[in-house]
């Protein structure tokens, strides 16, 4: 099964794929990108269990990361998806999971942005779920920021890995 593509001013987000590899690959391996999420860069093996993993989700769930590409020349600018990874936080996590990672040569330009709101539309839409949840290191404060631009707020301090973390939630929009 693959899900839907999406479209924004500026962007056109599809379904992780297979094609998808070797752009995920070189931004999963810039350290700048993966410093506030995995704490280090991935290696090719690690990134290719994530390309396996986002397919999956949406052949098991309906839902997934989609990649976020430039409309103007298909540049790839990084991912955002509603997701069910089963993560062992604490407190645990009772909602979809939205997430999202753009690539350093385009952030501040608002691509994340748009890409959070449409993969929210689509959830808000599309899902039967009375709220969103998301993940955030404290240190990772541009993404506190545009969390809380697209209506999330803190609503527990926990850990995960042994690590603090923030956990935010958003209500759906009617």
């Amino acid at each position: 099964m693959t899900g839907p593509v999406l479209s924004t001013a500026r962007l056109t987000l599809t379904p992780v794929a297979l094609s998808d590899f070797e752009d995920m690959t070189t931004l999963w391996r810039d350290e700048a990108f993966t410093r506030e999420i995995t704490g280090r860069a991935l290696s090719e093996e690690e990134v290719w269990f994530r390309v396996l993993r986002d397919l999956g989700h949406w052949s098991a769930l309906g839902r997934g990361n989609w990649s976020m590409r430039l409309k103007a020349d298909g540049t790839y600018v990084g991912s955002v998806g509603v997701l069910n990874y089963r993560r062992d936080v604490s407190p645990p996590m009772d909602a979809p999971e939205l997430g999202w990672g753009i690539a350093g040569a385009f952030q501040g330009q608002g691509l994340a942005r748009e890409g959070v709101e449409a993969a929210l539309a689509w959830a808000d839409t599309v899902l039967d779920a009375p709220r969103t949840v998301c993940m955030i290191t404290p240190g990772n404060l541009a993404s506190i920021r545009l969390a809380g631009r697209v209506g999330y707020a803190i609503y527990a301090e926990g850990t995960y890995r042994g690590e603090p973390t923030l956990l935010l939630e958003r209500m759906r929009k009617p």
